[in-house]
């Protein structure tokens, strides 16, 4: 099968990438960013996803498939170009996807598509809509390009549209959002809360999304491996130090003294857990977990 997968580059990614070349798949690489050591087997075009000569790859190349991983979240950092690459991308693969007659469509996006409040259930399911973002305005563009991805269900009825909405990630890479925020010696957190956190070993979270590309199925799924745990527990168990702090001090402090660099909105995540049910996903493809949280953790310390 011949797949053409926007945004590469990107640690997770390039996890995929191996996967699906070791599976014996033709793999094509999108990215503005070059991937530097690439196998011999991924043909790359560095180019930003929204221009032509991107479209021209789908024109000449006519892929049986698509991965859709060139987005971005910052809990940690922010970026102005995020709305361009999330949402501008997104809308440039379907609208190639469908001109150039893709038989089949991932969307890879995140959890963190539901938000953090106090309010959400524990374990969230695929039906729920986006709760909590009204204070996490960082995560709107991320919203709006799952939301795109899904319409396509609706819209592109001959694309075998799937979307995952896969939890953190934790591996060796150090890549993600959780391996961000416990980079540092001591992980600070909210006086008077410790959320559970839902976190898959990144090769787990690899073979969910080439599962995904190489099954039959179409619709949108939550993606997780073993249950989630309290962060003061993932913490400890990566060999660092969690540090509470009152919520009024916490954004003060943010940034500094080697603690990580968090937005206003984040803080939310701080506080609640985004914990999702998994169950449509294993059920529809076969897919099950290979490491469990303790190897998840170890390969990130290691």
């Amino acid at each position: 099968m011949k797949v053409v997968l926007p945004g590469i580059s990107g640690l997770l990614a390039r996890i995929v990438a191996r996967k699906l070349v070791a599976n014996g798949h033709h793999v094509i690489g999108i990215d503005a960013r070059p991937w530097v050591g690439a196998p011999e087997q991924v043909t790359m075009h560095v180019v930003d996803i929204r221009k032509r000569v991107a479209e021209d790859v789908f024109r000449t190349e006519r892929p049986d498939a698509v991965i859709h991983m060139g987005t971005v979240t910052h809990l940690l950092e922010s970026s102005r170009d995020r709305y361009r690459i999330n949402l501008g991308g997104t809308r440039a693969v379907f609208d190639y996807c469908h001109a150039y007659s893709v038989r089949r469509v991932v969307f890879v996006g995140r959890h963190t598509y539901y938000g953090a409040d106090a309010d959400s259930p524990l374990y969230h399911t695929e039906a729920e809509p986006p709760t909590g973002n009204a204070s996490f305005p960082e995560l709107a563009d991320l919203v709006a390009a799952d939301l795109y991805a899904g319409s396509a269900l609706w819209r592109y009825p001959e694309l075998g549209t799937v979307v995952l909405r896969v939890c953190y990630t934790l591996g060796a890479s150090h890549h993600g959002t959780l391996a961000g925020f416990l980079r540092g010696r001591r992980v600070p957190m909210v006086l008077g809360f410790d959320p559970l956190f839902h976190f898959m070993h990144e090769d787990d979270a690899a073979s969910a999304i080439v599962t995904a590309v190489e099954g039959d199925v179409r619709g949108v799924f939550n993606v997780s491996g073993p249950p989630p745990l309290p962060l003061s527990v993932i913490a400890r168990a990566a060999g660092r130090k969690p540090l509470p702090v009152p919520e009024p001090m916490f954004n003060f402090l943010m940034g500094r003294f080697g603690l990580p660099k968090l937005s206003k909105g984040a803080l939310a995540h701080i506080k609640f857990p985004i914990v999702i049910d998994s169950k449509p996903f294993r059920t529809a493809t076969g897919y099950r977990f290979a490491f469990d949280a303790h190897d998840a953790i170890t390969a990130f310390k290691g």
